[in-house]
């Protein structure tokens, strides 16, 4: 498999190695459960069918899942258990298949949806480093895009998750996202099939933050906006002192004021959610 499924085209054999994402081709996951800290139209009623997947094309400082993403703990397992997982979070009644940050082993979920496609939606929960060629690849088994909208700056792109391109890879993937699902279907409050788009408000980067809400506001119309305000320092923002801290009530007020100016609609997070208590427990 020699893999350039992410912007980073490493093009290593994962069969045989590792890209940057530090994993090979065999599925490797961290937990699976119902969850229900997504949204209200992904939580739904019974709760997501999250499966947390182990190692990261992206390399943030400040991840709340470094454990995984970085560290790369977790469990490996078969096609065959991963699709199995699938029919197991249908069955316990989950509203839908959350494929938490998937992009590395999209191969793997293609062959295990495969075996067994749930009739539930699917959802590719992702930091939003996509090129537009996976998300189209994605599309035929993917009903939900939640993406990430991270940075409006590639030099904090860089600085924080080493990634210098992240700004125009990250644009012209929701772009295609919103091209192949132009129009949100909602059943009993769930979304079915289009786009989220997520945004994580970050310590001194309120005006980022609004500059993103404008981008969204003027290149994906009628498409919901997740404001998180969820950010707490894990992993390694010790090192960044300007990020070593929450966002603050006047970051946060400043850039709601902005959501609402915009006329945006979706979802606002309070800041009381910047928490560790949230973070999964990972048992694999």
């Amino acid at each position: 498999m020699i893999c350039n499924i992410c912007p980073r085209g490493c093009s290593v054999d994962r069969n045989n190695n590792v890209g940057f994402c530090q994993m090979s081709a065999q599925p490797k996951i961290a937990l699976y459960q119902l969850f229900y800290y997504e949204e209200p139209c992904i939580t739904a009623q019974n709760g997501s069918g999250a499966v947390f997947f182990s190692g990261c094309s992206l390399r943030c400082v400040f991840c709340q899942n470094y454990e995984i993403s970085s560290l790369g703990n977790g469990r490996k397992i078969s096609i065959k258990e991963l699709a199995d997982i699938f029919k197991e979070l249908e069955q316990k009644g989950a509203e839908n298949i959350n494929l938490v940050n998937p992009t590395h082993y999209i191969d793997a979920i293609e062959k295990a949806l495969e075996i067994y496609r749930p009739n539930i939606p699917i959802v590719y929960n992702s930091h939003g480093y996509e090129t537009t060629q996976t998300i189209e690849r994605v599309a035929k088994f993917v009903d939900v895009f939640l993406p990430d909208f991270k940075y409006i700056n590639n030099e904090f792109a860089k600085k924080y998750s080493n990634a210098y391109n992240y700004v125009e890879t990250c644009k012209a993937a929701l772009l295609k996202m919103r091209e192949l699902k132009p129009c949100d279907e909602y059943k009993n409050g769930k979304l079915v099939s289009g786009v989220l788009v997520r945004h994580l408000v970050l310590p001194l980067m309120a005006n980022d933050s609004i500059k993103i809400l404008e981008w969204i506001s003027q290149n994906l119309k009628n498409t919901k906006v997740s404001l998180m305000a969820q950010y707490t320092p894990c992993a390694n923002a010790r090192k960044y002192p300007e990020i070593n801290r929450k966002i603050t009530k006047r970051e946060y007020d400043k850039v709601v004021s902005a959501f609402i100016d915009l006329d945006l609609y979706g979802y606002v997070q309070e800041r009381e959610s910047s928490s560790t208590e949230f973070i999964p427990k990972w048992d694999y």
